[in-house]
């Protein structure tokens, strides 16, 4: 945690010193500095115009690890002329923060001036912890810069998001997390630029590729890896930086994933989407990435089941038995054998016949029954085991289909108010071509 105590001048941003990471030591301390985000900070975009202005708004800044959140907020704090605290929810009560709430607003009154106060993982706050911020941010006493990884529709209460402006962080391009790293190399003051060291450009597209949009990560990996270079190095010459270095350095690739949160539904939805059109090879993709990243193997399952219900139907009923087996499978073999049973129904069910027509079936017999009268069913079809049943009309007018030529008895079974009504409506696809001319016969029979 850090923050100022309102001294007369606005407290910025204090660079790193020289034992802390190469990520901290490096950070942009002017916003000409700051690498990616251009749809926020790019010449004539609106987040750099209120920094420039010094005319800040309340915002969160929502995006995945090392994009740059605290980074814009610590920008903001050595170019902005106003009064700047920082926070971090995970270090500090709602309590500390209300202090300085209420400082800020005697401030707000004797002179006018706003204070700026960042608070790192927001979404850490409960929504009540939440409410204490509401206040002072409508009477403009602060200006609230809010930063978090989850995402804000979720973890934020509405009342500050309708006080706040939410801004999208995106993670760095290839080219911009190589533009970091060779900054890094190059900086003689902050970075390794008093370091001999060579990096291949084979190991360079490595490390961005494997940082996945984080610089961070490829701050932290290349420091480390270098570190590991430099005491294999003969003396008096530079290190030169191995694969097996960044390799040593990097264990293995973290991928973006998060199983409780924004992400892990995008993935699924991904994963979904991709089977709907049909695409294995993208199905596949999307598979993996959710395993590899330790998604439950068996809540996938679960999804392929839905999926086969939904979007396969009765187009290819072997689909729903295809999804089972696979989630028996996982049941049965664990990881990561399972993963392979997985992909197997992955690829047969992005390839197999697609239709909703059963889905859209239920969707219509849930719209009835939700509006329309609880009807009992037609006299005709219900059971009659009494004598008073029986007399009462119950059964009467009954026709047993295996009695009867075709198999199919001239008698509606819905209640009155629905009569002739159809759910579902086979389509042409797969198993539905043939499902579609067995209920054209049916009706041929039943017509006589």
């Amino acid at each position: 945690m850090s923050r100022s105590l309102f001294p007369d001048e606005p407290t910025a941003a204090k660079d790193a010193g020289p034992a802390a990471p190469l990520a901290e030591r490096m950070r942009p301390r002017r916003l000409d500095e700051v690498v990616g985000q251009a749809h926020l900070i790019g010449e004539g975009k609106i987040l750099r115009k209120m920094i420039e202005a010094d005319e800040l708004r309340s915002i969160i800044l929502w995006g995945p690890p090392g994009t740059g959140k605290t980074t814009l907020a610590r920008v903001i704090a050595n170019e902005t002329h106003s009064p700047f605290v920082s926070y971090s929810a995970v270090l500090s009560g709602i309590k500390e923060i209300k202090g300085v709430m209420a400082e800020a607003e005697t401030r707000f009154r004797r002179s006018g001036t706003r204070t700026i106060l960042f608070v790192d993982e927001i979404h850490r706050f409960n929504k009540a912890q939440q409410d204490a911020f509401l206040p002072y941010v409508e009477s403009g006493v602060i200006v609230l810069i809010g930063a978090t990884t989850e995402n804000p529709s979720f973890e934020l209460i509405s009342a500050l998001l309708s006080r706040a402006k939410v801004y999208v962080l995106e993670p760095l391009a290839a080219a911009e997390i190589e533009q970091v790293v060779r900054r890094a190399l190059a900086d003689a003051e902050r970075g390794l630029g008093r370091t001999p060291v060579v990096v291949p450009e084979e190991v360079l597209r490595r490390l961005v590729v494997h940082s996945s949009g984080d610089a961070r990560i490829a701050l932290n990996a290349l420091e480390v890896a270098v570190s590991l270079a430099w005491g294999r190095r003969t003396e008096g010459a530079a290190a030169i930086l191995e694969l097996a270095d960044l390799e040593a350095a990097l264990q293995r690739k973290m991928l973006l994933y998060d199983k409780a949160g924004e992400e892990h539904y995008n993935l699924i939805s991904a994963l979904h989407k991709s089977l709907r059109n049909s695409d294995p090879h993208a199905s596949l993709y999307w598979l993996g990435r959710m395993l590899e990243a330790g998604e439950d193997p068996i809540y996938i399952g679960r999804r392929m089941v839905r999926f086969a219900s939904e979007d396969v139907g009765l187009a290819d009923p072997r689909a729903l038995r295809v999804a089972l087996d696979a989630v028996d499978a996982v049941r049965l073999i664990g990881l990561p054998e399972c993963k392979l049973a997985l992909a197997e129904a992955a690829v047969y069910l992005a390839v197999a016949p697609k239709s909703n027509a059963l889905y859209m079936a239920y969707d219509r017999v849930v719209e009835d029954v939700e509006s329309t009268v609880d009807e009992p069913p037609p006299l005709h079809i219900r059971n009659a085991p009494t004598r008073l049943m029986k007399d009462l009309g119950y059964g009467r007018g009954y026709q047993y289909a295996h009695d009867l030529e075709g198999k199919v008895a001239d008698m509606d079974c819905l209640p009155d108010s629905l009569r002739g009504r159809r759910y579902y409506e086979p389509t042409d696809e797969g198993m539905e071509r043939r499902i579609r001319e067995v209920l054209a016969e049916i009706e041929r029979r039943k017509r006589g």
